[in-house]
């Protein structure tokens, strides 16, 4: 598997395109590390610091990511080092899509990612761009429809993202009218929770868990797993967060999931970020979520958690560990045989197999469909991890071998 990953690491990266803003400092990359299947996907992200680096990383994790998700195509990503709470943010997303407006025409297919929103600034954006749907590239690139069946997939497509869910098992409120594309990563989250237990045994009702972060993943995931009856007894969020040593109920954390403000936990008795974090980690918990930013879960962390009991690490995140690695560096080396490792393009394979989904020749357009079809992407990733070996810990190191075998 080193080897593997070792020579996915270090190949260059087809294509890097290079923007910067004639208006403000803000600068762009979208690195598309290959066209493999004729095109390439993966999301635009904006945020203070970024650099031509984790974008890089982002996309090979995308290559990964497609193996299980689909389809047959290439890593990308794009990413603006430009700060999201700057009131000029609009114009810049705004001339980014117009410069990268020709890749996404061909062979580049976009979505939101951190701090840009799909449904209010991707698809809006690209469209006046002349874009038809932010995945128009992949549809050209690699499925290369006819006219008239890829006017029908974009609609799918189009209809399926911003699709309302109607289905209150699967909305925290149908009267709010949240979509698949609100839900859907955090959904799968925690069925990756739900299928690691089933797979390799155990009950996961009654399990504890800790959520890192609250924003659209890590809401979705706490609101799911208590569904199954999971009891979150930690939320970490960026400003603070809550602990409960007997569990949020359900109805608890639904609450908490309509009180957000935006991304942001929001609870009359949060306790301050400092207090929290010197906490939370050894509260006791057999499951936990990393879903906020990358690179943020330390060794520390891992073995205060692994010595009160952790079971299953799902990732919402991306690279959820602090190294410095692309992929597998010491920290989740480390984790991976300690704990059950879901790697993140299993666990949160959802808005990518959405988009493979809607591609599709007719599809069904119902919430069952959706999620189901989610779900048992999740466990087939799980599945082919457990045939080749049905030990709990490794689960990473084996998932990225019958990834990598399929890519180097």
């Amino acid at each position: 598997m080193k080897e593997l990953l070792k020579k996915f690491e270090n190949k260059n990266p087809e294509i890097v395109f290079n923007w910067k803003d004639s208006e403000t400092d803000a600068e762009g990359w979208t690195v598309i590390n290959s066209l493999r299947g004729g095109a390439a996907g993966g999301g635009t992200r904006m945020r203070k610091g970024l650099d031509m680096n984790e974008v890089l990383s982002l996309a090979k994790t995308m290559e990964v990511k497609f193996t299980v998700s689909g389809p047959a195509i290439g890593g990308a990503k794009s990413g603006i080092n430009f700060d999201p709470n700057d009131p000029r943010k609009d114009e810049v997303l705004r001339r980014w899509y117009k410069a990268v407006s020709p890749l996404l025409k061909s062979y580049y297919g976009t979505g939101g990612d951190l701090n840009v929103d799909e449904i209010h600034e991707v698809i809006p954006m690209t469209e006046e761009c002349g874009v038809w749907h932010p995945q128009e590239g992949v549809f050209n690139g690699h499925f290369k429809p006819t006219e008239a069946d890829k006017i029908n997939r974009i609609g799918q497509l189009r209809q399926g993202v911003i699709k309302v869910i109607e289905n209150p098992k699967f909305s925290p409120d149908v009267a709010r009218k949240y979509t698949v594309a609100d839900m859907i990563t955090g959904y799968g989250v925690a069925e990756a929770v739900r299928h690691f237990y089933d797979i390799y045994g155990g009950e996961i009702k009654g399990k504890r868990a800790i959520v890192q972060g609250f924003g659209n993943v890590g809401s979705a995931a706490a609101f799911y797993l208590a569904e199954m009856g999971v009891k979150v007894v930690g939320i970490i969020d960026r400003d603070g967060g809550l602990l409960n040593p007997e569990g949020f109920s359900y109805e608890e954390i639904t609450k908490l999931f309509l009180n957000k403000d935006g991304n942001k936990l929001v609870a009359d008795n949060m306790i301050p970020f400092a207090e929290l974090n010197e906490k939370v980690w050894e509260i006791g918990a057999e499951i936990f979520t990393p879903c906020a930013a990358s690179r943020l879960v330390t060794q520390e962390q891992v073995d205060k958690m692994a010595a009160k009991g952790l079971e299953v690490i799902s990732c919402g995140a991306n690279v959820p560990f602090a190294d410095k690695e692309i992929f597998f560096g010491p920290i989740m080396e480390n984790v991976d045989s300690k704990v059950s490792l879901v790697p993140d393009f299993i666990s949160n394979c959802g808005m990518a197999r959405v988009f493979a989904y809607f591609m599709e020749k007719r599809v069904q357009m119902t919430d069952e469909a959706i999620f189901a079809d989610i779900s048992k992407t999740i466990r087939k990733g799980l599945e082919k991890t457990h045939q080749s070996s049905d030990s709990k810990t490794g689960i990473s190191a084996r998932a990225f071998e019958i990834a990598l075998k399929q890519l180097v």
